[in-house]
């Protein structure tokens, strides 16, 4: 049953102790609210100011298990407090040895702080996309929109081929060999009842190619530093891919850079003014 009462303080406390720098927002001058005003943590939740204001004012609906994970994320909560909201609005939390898209509040501060010319995303260890800086979306598409097996990009390598028109054909092949190995890692790990088992069996039955390379059992395939694009508006770019792990999660925060003065930089600040394209 729901705490309406005790819903509402909770999120009123969280705002309040929330600063704006601590989101990647500007304090400004002229803030007088403690923490963050509604419609910025109803803009984090992805919902409306009326919505928030609502539930702060225990007036509102019983928000669903996808609306209190997505408020957790917004108010950056830790995975306890995470817990206790879902429990103050009726809800199970969910398993904590198969959440795998819980993002922790430091790599969202970081991620938080990335400018808005930094192309970044943070991933699942099945490569699907949880969050996205505007360039991020430029660069490769609002993959945080997709649903189902094409959440994971390995999933969507070895069915969609516009995923693979993103890159040069002559890197496809060790794309595979990558994606198939990082698939083959992450089931060893969670075992023959996980994500990972699913997705293996659905591309089995889906993809000659996967199936090949598959029997061929190979592990340990890492990115490389440089990773190639052929994007619809500004043509080839060559990026760095920089990773952090969250060790606890198996979340990654992925941030591409590309070297001072080079026409990949030149292309980049040209598509952070272009902005997003169709992909």
């Amino acid at each position: 049953m729901i705490d309406r009462a005790g819903l509402a303080e909770f999120l009123l406390g969280r705002r309040e102790a929330l600063q704006p720098e601590d989101v990647g927002l500007l304090r400004g001058q002229r803030r007088r609210t403690p923490g963050l005003r509604r419609e910025e943590v109803a803009a984090l939740c992805h919902m409306s100011p009326d919505y928030f204001a609502r539930l702060e004012r225990a007036t509102g609906p019983q928000p669903s298990e996808q609306m209190i994970a997505s408020i957790a994320q917004g108010l950056h909560l830790s995975r306890d407090e995470r817990d206790h909201l879902f429990r103050l609005a009726g809800h199970q939390p969910p398993a904590r040895d198969a959440d795998r898209e819980y993002i922790s509040p430091g790599m969202l501060r970081i991620f938080d702080r990335l400018t808005d010319d930094t192309p970044a995303e943070i991933v699942t260890e099945l490569g699907e996309t949880l969050r996205q800086t505007p360039l991020g979306v430029a660069l490769v598409g609002d993959l945080s929109r997709l649903t189902g097996p094409a959440r994971s990009i390995g999933y969507r390598w070895f069915t969609d081929p516009a995923a693979r028109a993103l890159h040069p054909p002559e890197d496809h092949q060790f794309y595979s060999r990558m994606y198939v190995s990082g698939l083959r890692g992450v089931l060893t790990l969670r075992g023959p009842k996980s994500k990972a088992a699913h997705l293996a069996e659905l591309l089995t039955d889906r993809s000659e190619q996967f199936r090949t390379l598959w029997k061929e059992h190979e592990i340990g395939i890492r990115p490389k530093a440089i990773k190639r694009y052929l994007h619809p508006t500004v043509g080839p770019l060559e990026l760095n891919c920089q990773i952090l792990l969250d060790p606890e999660q198996s979340n990654l925060l992925l941030v591409y850079t590309a070297v001072p003065g080079s026409e990949s930089y030149e292309k980049l600040q040209l598509l952070s003014v272009v902005g997003t394209t169709s992909i």
